[in-house]
C-alpha cells in the first residue's frame, strides 16, 4: 500500500544534513513508504554525479498525495548552489498548458468558442494565407486558406502556423521574403500558414496567438489574467513571466551539451524589463508549482476548494481533438537548439486541448490516454488519468530532447510505476 510521506520535513532535513556532512550536492527526497521509491534517489543522484544532467528536480503525485520528490545536483555546474525543491526553472513551452487553461476558462464563460472564427486582431489570423510552394525564381506562392482558423485549430497545433526551429519550409519562406522587392515584401504575410487549418499537425506559434486572443477578449494583459484566474487561486507563487530578485537567486542556469557530451554552464541570464508576454513561452516556474496545476487537472479542475475548470472541460482536454491526423516527429533545423523530437518512439500520438496524448501504454510507464508535453530547456511533465499519476521532471539543458535527459526521464517514469506496483 502506498502511504503519504508523513515525515517529509524530517526526511528532507536529515537528507540535507547528510549531504552537507558528506559533500554530496543536492540530495533531498521524500518517499511514500519505506524504500518504495528509493531507487529513484539512486538513479537521479548517479546521473548528476556522472554529469548526465547538471541537476534535476523530479516530483510525482497520486490522487491521494505526494509519491516522490527529489532534488539532486547543482543549479550551475562549477560554482552554483545545490538543487532544491524550490529551484526556479525556465519552463518555456510548458506555459502552453496554462494558456490553454486560460482560453478554456473563456470558453466556459461564453466569451470564446472552440469552433468559431477567431477575433479580427491580425490579418495573419483573420485572413490567413497558405504557402503553396515557390516559383522557379524562388518567390513564394501564396493563396487564401480554405477555411477560417478556429480556437480548436490553435489549441491543437493544426492551424498551419509553425516554428522555424522544426520547419525547413518556413525558413525557406523567410529567406525568400527578404529577397522580394520592398513593396511585395510589405504586402506578403510575415507568418503564412504551412498548410490549411485542420489538415495536418505541426508544432508552432498557435498558442502564442491564443495568448493574444486572451488579452483581447479579457481586456487585460496575459500575465494579469494568469495571476488572477489560475496562479493566485492555486497558490502558484513561483510561476511568473517576471521573477523577483529573491526568485532569481533560486534560478537554475542553462547548460549546453557539447559534441563530446560534456555540459557547459551558459552565461547567467540578465534581468530585463518586459511588458509583453507570450502564451507560448517565456515563463518561469518550479516543479512544485507546476505539479500543483497538474494535480488540479487530475482532480477534474479543482484543488483545495479552488476550481479553475469544470470537470467536463478537463475531460475534453484529454480527448483526441485531431481525428485521423497524427502528431509527427519534429525534424530540427538548428541542432544546437533542438534535436529531432520524438518523445514517445513507436507510440501513436494525438493532441487534446493543451497536451500531447499517447494512445498506447508505454511499457513500464504511463497508461494509454496519458497527457504530456515539455519545455525547450528539457523540462517535462505527464498526467496519467487512468492510474491517477501526475509528474514533473525539470533540468536546464540545451539542445531540447537531450538524449541523456530523456533517458533519465524514462528511468524516473518506470521507477514511479514500479513503486506503484510495489
Amino acid at each position: 500500500m502506498i502511504r503519504r510521506p508523513s515525515r517529509r520535513d524530517i526526511i528532507k532535513a536529515t537528507a540535507g544534513l547528510t549531504a552537507a556532512a558528506s559533500g554530496v550536492r543536492g540530495v533531498v527526497s521524500a518517499q511514500a513508504g519505506q524504500g518504495t521509491f528509493s531507487t529513484i534517489d539512486t538513479l537521479l543522484s548517479a546521473a548528476t554525479r556522472a554529469g548526465e544532467v547538471p541537476g534535476v528536480v523530479a516530483m510525482a503525485a497520486s490522487r491521494n498525495g505526494m509519491l516522490y520528490e527529489g532534488a539532486f545536483g547543482s543549479r550551475r555546474l562549477g560554482d552554483g548552489p545545490v538543487m532544491t525543491r524550490d529551484t526556479v526553472f525556465r519552463i518555456a513551452s510548458m506555459v502552453k498548458l496554462i494558456t490553454s487553461v486560460a482560453a478554456l476558462q473563456l470558453v466556459e464563460q461564453g466569451k470564446l468558442s472552440l469552433d468559431a472564427p477567431m477575433p479580427d486582431i491580425d490579418p495573419a489570423l483573420s485572413a490567413p494565407q497558405v504557402l503553396e510552394g515557390f516559383d522557379p525564381k524562388g518567390a513564394p506562392r501564396l493563396r487564401p486558406a480554405k477555411r477560417p482558423i478556429t480556437l480548436r485549430h490553435l489549441l491543437t497545433h493544426t492551424s498551419g502556423f509553425t516554428y522555424r526551429l522544426w520547419d525547413a519550409k518556413a525558413i525557406r519562406y523567410g529567406t525568400a521574403l527578404e529577397r522580394l522587392p520592398r513593396a511585395q515584401r510589405n504586402e506578403a504575410p510575415h507568418t503564412p500558414l504551412m498548410f490549411d487549418p485542420g489538415e495536418h499537425w505541426q508544432y508552432g506559434t498557435s498558442i502564442d496567438w491564443v495568448g493574444r486572443i486572451i488579452e483581447t477578449v479579457a481586456e487585460e494583459p496575459l500575465d494579469v489574467f494568469f495571476r488572477r484566474h489560475i496562479l493566485d487561486p492555486l497558490g502558484m507563487n513561483d510561476t511568473a513571466f517576471v521573477i523577483s530578485p529573491a526568485q532569481r537567486a533560486r534560478e537554475a542556469s542553462v547548460h549546453r551539451r557539447g559534441p563530446d557530451g560534456a555540459l557547459t554552464a551558459q552565461p547567467v541570464e540578465r534581468p530585463s524589463t518586459r511588458h509583453a508576454f507570450s502564451g507560448g513561452g517565456g515563463i518561469y516556474s518550479t516543479a512544485a508549482d507546476y505539479l500543483t496545476l497538474l494535480r488540479a487537472l487530475m482532480a477534474g479542475g479543482a484543488r483545495d476548494g479552488v476550481r479553475i475548470l469544470r470537470p467536463e472541460t478537463v475531460a475534453m482536454m484529454g480527448r483526441n481533438q485531431i481525428g485521423a491526423v497524427d502528431v509527427g516527429i519534429l525534424r530540427t533545423t538548428a541542432p544546437a537548439v533542438s534535436n529531432d523530437v520524438d518523445l514517445c518512439p513507436g507510440v501513436t500520438r494525438k493532441w487534446g486541448l493543451g497536451h500531447m496524448l499517447t494512445m498506447q501504454a508505454i511499457p513500464g510507464g504511463r497508461s494509454a490516454g496519458s497527457m504530456a508535453w515539455a519545455g525547450l530547456f528539457n523540462t517535462y511533465y505527464w498526467l496519467d488519468p487512468e492510474k491517477r499519476v501526475a509528474a514533473v521532471f525539470m533540468t536546464q539543458v540545451l539542445p531540447f530532447a537531450d538524449v541523456p535527459a530523456l533517458r533519465l526521464l524514462r528511468q524516473f517514469e518506470r521507477a514511479i510505476y514500479a513503486g506503484l506496483k510495489a
